[in-house]
Order: structure tokens, then C-alpha cells, then sequence
């Protein structure tokens, strides 16, 4: 296995390297310009009735009247550039094997290894998880660095930013577990690639629209806020199906976090089940399917 490790480890330093300081520099960046930019947006709630909910479907949860300062702090942790840098780096490493290998020709050296492809896949794991923790590490560490400069108030609690990234986490989890399913049944890393990138995309759509317009629960969206001929879904868990179940980025929300101050079970354990299915069905793939060179 240290043979395999070494290999991953050579293959992914830069990538690593590069996703590592970039997000600390995002993270940093973010964290102080933020709360600058958004200090006194909740004067503009009466005037602009369409700011309000924009930055629901944003955050995924309604801000109330007044978006305090450490409220502000959860746009962090939504913010697009974060998520694209976290799910590129997840997308690049999870495809690599077999997809990658196959279509590089090289798959049937892999396999001719002395080594089994469950030993394979349980190196690939610990790979992605040890870099998945190196860059969510060093994207909070930018923003602890940063966060020495902003005034109390505007700091979340150590616990509250814990449990932001542990959320984080789980859906690194979710995400690399598909990206891995994936991958497993694919023999080209771009079209893997493709169609990971259209999931989450569309999953990053419906948790937007469903703010807005929910088929499922359109009395209760209608009755909150109407908004012209849309609606926006109230704060509330809403009861049955909703649109925004259906998307990952429903059961990732640090803004509800940090208003309820507290930590989602129900979110990381579904995440969580999420990953578990569909690193199960990863790894059966790749010990049962006919793997060679295309």
C-alpha cells in the first residue's frame, strides 16, 4: 500500500499545493471583504424588496430583518468560489482511477500489479480524504488569520465555525462518493468528469429555484412572500417533499447553522449516508466490472 500512497501522493502535489493556498487566499480574502460589503445591506430590505430574496436563495434559509454581522460570516462558507474549488479538486482526484487510468492506457499496468483492487480502491480513499483535509485545513486556517482583524461581534463562535466545517466535510464526503461511483463505471474520465460536473450543477439550480418556486409546497411558499408571480419557501422546515430536497446543497446550510446555533445531525447524517452508498457502490463496481484498455 505505501507503493500505491506514494504514487497517489506524486500525482496530486501539485494539484494539492495549488487548491491548498488558493483557498486559504480565498478564504482570507473573503472573510475580511465580506462584512464590509454586506455591514448595512439590511437598510436596503424595505427599499429593495428583491435583495431579501436573493440572499435566501443564497443561504438557503431567510436572513431575518436584520442580518447581523456574524450572520454576514455565512456567506463564506456558500460562497461559489469555495464550493467550484473544493468540488474541482474532488472531481480531478476521484476520476483518476479507473476512469483516468483507462483512458491513458494505462490501467492495465495498474492492475498488473502485485496488489488487489480492493487495495487499490482503500489507497484512493485514503488519499482523497487526507487531501480533502489538507485543503478544507488550510482554507479555515485563512479565515482564522483573517478573522483576527474583524470586530467581536462579527466572529462567529469557535463551536459555531466546528460545526460549519464539519458540515463542509460531509459534503466533501457526499460529493467525492458520487464523483467515485462515477468513475468506477466509466472508461472516460471526461465523460465522468461531464457528468459529475451536470449533477452538481443542476443540484446547485434546483436548491436556487426551490427558494423561489417549490411544486410541491406552493400554498405555503405563496403564503410567506410573495414576490411578483414567484414566491419565496418560508424558513420553517416545511412538512412533506420539498424541490429543495432534492438538491445536496439543501442539507448544507451554515447560515442555519449559525442562527439556530446548532449542530446538524439530521444534515451530516444524511450527507453521510449519501457517501457510505455510494462509496459501497464504487467499490463493488470496480472488483466485479472487466477493467482493460480501451
Amino acid at each position: 500500500m505505501r507503493g500505491l500512497l506514494w504514487k497517489i501522493f506524486f500525482e496530486v502535489r501539485w494539484q494539492l499545493l495549488i487548491f491548498s493556498v488558493g483557498l486559504a487566499i480565498i478564504m482570507g480574502l473573503l472573510t475580511a471583504l465580506l462584512p464590509k460589503v454586506l455591514g448595512d445591506i439590511h437598510h436596503l430590505f424595505d427599499r429593495l424588496p428583491l435583495i431579501r430574496p436573493l440572499l435566501t436563495a443564497l443561504l438557503g434559509v431567510d436572513p431575518g430583518k436584520n442580518l447581523t454581522g456574524t450572520m454576514t460570516q455565512a456567506f463564506l462558507w456558500v460562497h461559489p468560489t469555495l464550493l467550484t474549488a473544493i468540488w474541482a479538486h474532488e472531481v480531478i482526484y476521484c476520476t483518476r482511477t479507473p476512469a483516468g487510468e483507462v483512458d491513458r492506457g494505462t490501467i492495465d499496468f495498474l492492475l498488473g500489479l502485485p496488489v488487489s483492487r480492493g487495495l487499490l480502491f482503500i489507497s484512493e480513499i485514503i488519499g482523497w480524504l487526507a487531501t480533502g483535509v489538507v485543503i478544507l485545513a488550510s482554507g479555515y486556517i485563512g479565515h482564522l488569520i483573517a478573522s483576527i482583524y474583524l470586530a467581536p461581534d462579527m466572529r462567529p463562535p469557535l463551536n459555531i465555525s466546528g460545526y460549519v466545517m464539519l458540515n463542509l466535510l460531509t459534503l466533501y464526503l457526499a460529493v467525492g462518493g458520487f464523483s467515485f461511483m462515477v468513475a468506477a463505471v466509466s472508461d472516460r474520465r471526461g465523460r465522468a468528469m461531464g457528468v459529475i460536473f451536470a449533477v452538481l450543477l443542476v443540484s446547485f439550480l434546483i436548491n436556487f429555484v426551490a427558494q423561489f418556486w417549490d411544486p410541491f409546497q406552493p400554498e405555503q411558499a405563496q403564503s410567506v412572500a410573495p414576490f411578483g408571480p414567484l414566491s419565496i419557501a418560508p424558513n420553517s422546515p416545511l412538512p412533506g417533499p420539498t424541490l429543495a430536497m432534492f438538491s445536496v446543497l439543501h442539507y448544507y446550510r451554515p447560515a442555519l447553522i449559525i442562527q439556530q446555533a446548532a449542530f446538524p445531525w439530521s444534515d451530516i447524517g444524511l450527507l453521510l449516508a449519501v457517501a457510505t452508498i455510494c462509496l459501497t457502490i464504487a467499490a463493488v463496481c470496480l472488483h466485479r466490472r472487466s477493467i482493460c484498455t480501451v
